[in-house]
């Protein structure tokens, strides 16, 4: 009896995780081995195979290496089909492997994805059910990465223990037991497996209008219980918060919450007499101050709720009313300001706004000052591919800042640096702007370090600057008529295979992830990423690139725009990038052309003028027509070490035009403050 069941597919960089090899030897097996599977689909470039078709050739053949069973089901779930089908199974494995004979009452599954979700509950006994199920969660998180934002681990820790942290500084009594936790948009459950790793035993409350998140938490707060041996009793529904709150009657000790950013659609006509909105009605743009609304409003008396908010919530003239309502409440504590690269998006410097709930009959609310801790300033970024600082050191920071400051007795010069506590008094005026960075000047010995290592860079490029300026001065011009030497095309010299040619394209949909690439990423370089300040903002998981056959340009190769107002030309010296629509990677053939030779030639204003079209409103280059002079090698070298030279004197212009702006700017402030001396 033939089988009607679909082969899974797996491509070649799937089946060298599953062999344990890299991508290079799946290849040679395939080119070697007339027995090795025929693609059932993909393209020549990103050929797909038969899981099973593989397994057995790779057994056949002595190459199926001891790797974890969870490597060769995740494939399995992947061809389940969308994202919703893939997490629902995911979801029936955790809870069959939490106990739960039956899954997760209201999910409806395919005869397939019951018996998967089945094999997947048999490896998780045999593995470990937390490790097996957290493993498929993470593939899954992968996989959609671009549609659903998490909450870093680090990030959600650091969240619970200040939600603690200021219960036990107010009127908590001396002694902040947790015993409820609430999450009103859960997602995946990792603020609330945060909140029981920390305070177990405990209640957790979960609630996510997305039913397959809402399913995903549920069955991975259910394994931690059956781990934590009862200690933790979970409690996820299906439901939009906002519009209608399945758990309006509940009451927690803590409520954390990472809510959804810039939603129009949050319920504003339907909730405009809500019971909820005592601090002033949520203008329609501005929905998180309606999430920050429903957390205090579920809070205990004595209870703390902490969320992640982006920074314009702080500012925005529209939310002004409730800002300064909460302030006056002494219900908002403290708002702490992060470093970009914390949490998505990670361009941004979230912040953590800090609020505390006072006990019936424990006197004023509040201390009358709120806590600014600005983070972001201590912990700065210097361009986009910094790494997000070190989690521990950061936590450690804001950790003290919030235990030592704004504390009875506490005097400002004991603050740590990059903190100050206000008199809300004197944040309610007409902006009641709450950035921290506005209110809190960086301490003079900061300040002095920094400009002592600024001047010390502008000396070492104006000392650059000098050499290869100086260099290049001295350049003699040789005379000749234009057009007088031989000349070639870029096209003609990829058909003479001098060169090999290849352009960027169209990432697939759903595919790109913001921020800095996680280890296996590759960055993406696009024109807008050039013309913004020329830093890859996206990155694509390499078995993204590799299933899309993203045009990679490698070290070495010459990068070509071909957009008439971003038009350049260099040779990449960064690690393996992905290139976006109208972006040309050449790889040269050494021994016939000199890369800097061909990138100075190229980037030539003349060349894109000449081989500029016209035929739309944006102006291209035909990169095939672009024309380099016919000389031989060793005089490509000697062009290609001076044109070496141009592009680092063009560099270091451009860093002393940059670091010179910022020391002007500085020096204004610091003498128009009266914090310098005028003495020469």
């Amino acid at each position: 009896m033939v089988s009607t069941t679909p082969a899974v597919p797996v491509t070649l960089a799937e089946i060298a995780r599953l062999a344990g090899v890299g991508r290079a030897a799946v290849s040679n097996w395939r080119r070697r081995h007339e027995s090795f599977p025929a693609r059932i689909g993909g393209t020549d470039v990103s050929p797909q195979f038969s899981l099973t078709e593989i397994e057995a050739w790779l057994r056949d053949n002595g190459k199926l290496k001891k790797a974890a069973e969870r490597e060769w089901l995740w494939p399995q779930f992947e061809a389940l089909g969308g994202r919703d089908a893939t997490g629902f199974a995911i979801a029936a494995a955790g809870r069959l492997m939490s106990g739960d004979a039956h899954g997760p009452v209201g999910i409806h599954l395919s005869a397939e994805a019951r018996e998967l979700a089945q094999k997947a509950a048999n490896l998780g006994r045999r593995e470990g059910p937390s490790d097996a199920f957290e493993f498929l969660l993470r593939r899954w998180l992968d996989a959609n990465v671009r549609q659903i934002s998490t909450t870093p681990e680090p990030l959600a820790a650091l969240m619970v223990d200040l939600a603690q942290g200021v219960r036990l500084g107010a009127d908590a009594g001396g002694h902040g037991d947790i015993h409820t936790v609430l999450d009103p948009g859960c997602g995946t459950g990792h603020l609330l497996a945060a909140a029981a790793a920390a305070h177990a035993p405990v209640t957790l409350l979960g609630c996510d209008r997305d039913p397959v998140l809402a399913a995903l938490a549920d069955a991975r707060l259910a394994l931690l219980s059956r781990t934590a041996e009862g200690s933790i009793t979970a409690d996820v529904r299906s439901a939009d918060s906002l519009r209608a709150d399945p758990l309006a009657d509940v009451r927690a000790d803590v409520v954390l919450c990472n809510p959804p950013f810039n939603e129009r659609d949050w319920g504003y006509e339907e909730l405009a007499t809500d019971a909820r909105w005592v601090h002033g009605m949520p203008p329609r743009t501005e929905p998180e101050l309606a999430w920050v609304q429903h957390c205090v409003a579920r809070l205990e008396p004595g209870g703390a709720a902490v969320v992640l908010l982006p920074p314009a919530v702080a500012s925005r003239r529209a939310g002004r009313r409730i800002r300064g309502s909460l302030l006056r409440s002494g219900l908002l504590r403290a708002v702490v300001a992060l470093p970009p690269g914390c949490a998505a998006p990670h361009s941004v410097s979230l912040q953590l706004w800090v609020l505390y709930m006072p006990r019936f009959g424990s006197g004023p609310q509040g201390s009358g000052e709120l806590l600014l801790v600005d983070a972001a300033s201590r912990f700065p970024r210097t361009s986009a591919h910094d790494a997000v600082p070190d989690w521990g050191a950061l936590a450690a920071f804001v950790r003290s800042a919030l235990g030592a400051a704004g504390q009875p007795g506490e005097r400002a010069d004991t603050r740590p640096q990059f903190v100050t506590s206000l008199p809300v008094i004197d944040l309610l005026d007409d902006e009641v702007d709450l950035t921290p960075g506005r209110h809190i000047t960086p301490p003079p010995s900061a300040v002095g370090s920094q400009r002592a290592e600024s001047w010390k860079e502008f000396d070492r490029l104006v000392a650059a600057l000098g050499d290869t300026g100086g260099h290049l001065s001295s350049l003699e011009f040789a005379g000749g008529e234009a057009g007088a030497q031989p000349t070639t095309t870029v096209g003609e010299l990829a058909r003479a295979e001098a060169l090999t040619l290849r352009g960027g394209q169209q990432p697939t949909e759903g595919t790109v992830c913001e921020g800095r690439p996680a280890d296996d990423g590759v960055p993406l370089l696009t024109v807008p990423d050039l013309l913004m300040d020329g830093e890859p903002h996206g990155w694509l998981t390499r078995a993204d690139a590799e299933a899309t056959a993203a045009v990679l340009a490698q070290p070495g190769d010459v990068i070509v725009v071909g957009v008439a107002r971003a038009f350049a030309a260099w040779v990449h010296d960064g690690p393996p990038t992905a290139l976006g629509p109208q972006l040309y990677a050449l790889t040269v053939h050494p021994d016939q052309l000199d890369a800097w030779f061909l990138a100075g030639s190229l980037r030539a204003p003349a060349n894109a003028r000449q081989a500029g079209t016209h035929a739309s409103s944006s102006s291209r280059v035909d990169v095939r027509k672009l024309q380099v002079r016919q000389i031989g090698l060793a005089e490509q070298r000697r062009y290609g070490e001076v044109f070496r030279q141009v592009a680092d004197f063009e560099k270091t212009v451009r860093q002393l035009h940059t670091l010179g702006t910022g020391l002007v700017r500085d020096l204004a402030d610091e003498l128009a403050a009266g914090r310098m001396t005028a003495e020469a």
